[in-house]
């Protein structure tokens, strides 16, 4: 019965990218996480553009299909000096939310300062830091994590996801801050 209660969630990260595209599939079950998959879709090679975001499309479609996530999180686009870097890393999102659209799944977008800060507590860490701390939390071995880091930013996504599933911030009732939280709930926050 008590098996029952406890929330279980399966996220699907994606670190989106339009040579390198990282996925991560994270299972959760209450208060732990583990791996389930980890990996790049390798697009480099494709010349065209558009094909390069016809795969990001049907890769998700299929990869939703395959494995049933519950949840999609996304890392939100982040300013870049080269426009034309910067517009195709949108069309990559774009078309990886709208796969996930296609699938009814629910969007959660997140900016890389605020990946970095729930996992490393520093919204400037390096990928090596955040990729350090995700094999610390979720008990990987050196052989487990991958070599490129486009997967392990995936997996820094929907651990990120995973933390604010169980934020009360993140919950029905809206609080302005943690403070406001503690304030209105005296009996589950004592000091």
């Amino acid at each position: 019965m008590i098996d029952k209660l406890v929330k279980q969630h399966t996220i699907l990260g994606i670190d989106p990218g339009t040579n390198y595209m990282g996925y991560a599939l994270l299972c959760t079950s209450g208060s732990k996480a583990e791996v389930f998959d980890l990996g790049v879709l390798d697009l480099h090679k494709e010349e065209n553009h558009y094909a390069r975001l016809q795969q990001i499309f049907f890769f998700i479609q299929e990869y939703i299909d395959n494995h049933r996530p519950t949840e999609f999180a996304i890392e939100s686009q982040f300013m870049d000096k080269n426009v034309q870097t910067m517009l195709k890393l949108a069309h990559g999102q774009g078309v990886a939310i709208a796969a996930a659209l296609s699938r009814d799944l629910p969007i959660h977008e997140y900016s890389p300062m605020k990946i970095k800060m729930a996992i490393t507590g520093n919204g400037h860490a390096s990928k090596e830091q955040v990729a350090g701390m995700l094999q610390r939390f979720l008990h990987l071995q050196a052989e487990q994590m991958p070599k490129k880091l486009d997967a392990t930013d995936a997996l820094g996504i929907a651990y990120c996801h995973y933390l604010q599933l169980g934020s009360p911030l993140a919950e029905g009732t809206k609080y302005k801050s943690w403070a406001d939280f503690v304030k209105r709930n005296p009996k589950t926050c004592k000091l």
